[in-house]
């Protein structure tokens, strides 16, 4: 049976993704295959989830421990892993206070309560929020409003409304945009926007705007679902900046593909939830809290971090060398492992040219190559991905 006829077999599952003729089978490392056989070169990594590839040969063995265990436990109960996860991800954020979800969407909208609660609690009736064009904060009705794509918004109206939306590094354009505004209680951006196009905020403006927030009593609060958790070198994105945030949704590689969100907040916005106030059944689970430990455990074992710095430069640095000056690539962004290639027409067809090639990757804003592998790649994997996808981007440009 082929792969395209094992992915169109069922007709019960609802028709939301364009997905691509292929199922898989298995992995091991940043190599996965399909049910036919095929091998391919993971640069896509569940889009920035398997931080430790596929099959670890630490976390399997922990994580079928606490199978064994016991997967769920509502919060009724302490989770003492929870606690265990909440210091390790305080020590290395240098805040001090968590709330644990299951997904990066579940994150953002808990943190968009803290910033209308932070509000209220201020005596702001209707509290507003600025946002970013091409941010993406998810797919749930308030993380929609706050995203900057119409295209994912449209047929979903009445949006949510009290967001105010800026363009990325014009700190000028967010003072007029706010001037004299005294409902505004946050500023809610992505590090390095994902979904947006590999969009990095620039240290400079990070900076100011974490003054900004200071001198005019705002949450700062930084998305880091996708570029967080060493993906860029750093713990998390904005650290580059040398700045702590007062809120920081994280979700994706925090469990290397078991589903776990977190809100990580600071000490201006750490009290603000009381009980009563927020909740979720599955977050702060057994199964997640312990993938989570584990992850960052092996992580400081294996020196990922300083991995992902370095593979990441050596890739980029065979991706401009293949590319320089080539008409119709525009620009090559990131930092670490987490790199966009902006093509000057949208390129949505090189997802399907690189798997049949062997490799795993995506587009997202329709002209952006995103490449975001697990933090394990070695850098001849990284000259393998490089090897594969040189070659597609030039035939793709000379048509």
């Amino acid at each position: 049976m082929s792969a395209a006829l094992t992915t169109a077999a069922s007709p019960h599952v609802m028709n939301t993704y364009g997905r691509l003729p292929i199922a898989m089978s298995h992995g091991r490392g940043c190599r996965v295959w399909d049910v036919n056989g095929k091998e391919y070169l993971d640069a896509l990594a569940g889009i920035a989830v398997n931080t430790l590839g596929h099959g670890h040969p630490k976390l399997v063995p922990a994580l079928q421990d606490q199978v064994a265990k016991m997967i769920h436990c509502c919060n009724y109960y302490h989770v003492p892993d929870q606690e265990r996860l909440a210091q390790m991800l305080a020590e290395r954020s240098g805040l001090t206070n968590v709330f644990f979800c299951s997904t990066g969407l579940e994150a953002n909208e808990a943190a968009l309560k803290l910033a209308r609660k932070f509000g209220h609690d201020k005596g702001i009736e209707r509290p507003e929020i600025v946002v970013y064009e091409k941010a993406f904060h998810g797919r749930s009705i308030a993380t929609l409003s706050a995203t900057g794509n119409p295209k994912i918004q449209a047929g979903f109206g009445p949006l949510v409304e009290g967001f105010i939306r800026v363009p990325v590094n014009d700190i000028d354009a967010l003072k007029k945009a706010t001037e004299g505004n005294p409902n505004v209680v946050a500023v809610f951006f992505e590090a390095i926007q994902g979904e947006g196009g590999v969009n990095p905020m620039t240290v400079g403006y990070m900076q100011e705007l974490r003054a900004l927030c200071d001198t005019r009593d705002w949450l700062m609060m930084i998305d880091e679902v996708q570029c967080g958790m060493g993906r860029t070198g750093k713990w998390f994105a904005h650290q580059w900046a040398g700045i702590k945030p007062d809120v920081m949704p994280l979700a994706k590689g925090l469990g290397s593909g078991v589903p776990i969100g977190a809100v990580v907040a600071g000490p201006k916005a750490a009290h603000i939830f009381q009980p009563g106030n927020h909740g979720t059944t599955f977050g702060g689970n057994p199964l997640a809290m312990r993938a989570g430990v584990e992850t960052i455990r092996i992580m400081d074992e294996d020196g990922l971090l300083a991995n992902a710095a370095a593979v990441g430069e050596h890739l980029r640095g065979a991706l401009e060398a293949g590319l320089q000056g080539l008409p119709g690539v525009k620009e090559i962004r990131g930092q670490g492992l987490m790199i966009g290639i902006e093509l000057t027409k949208p390129c949505g067809v090189i997802t399907q040219r690189a798997a049949d090639a062997g490799l795993l990757l995506s587009v997202t804003a329709d002209s952006v190559i995103r490449i975001v592998p697990p933090l394990i790649m070695t850098t001849a994997e990284a000259d393998e991905v490089a090897a594969i996808l040189l070659p597609l981007i030039h035939a793709f440009l000379s048509e």
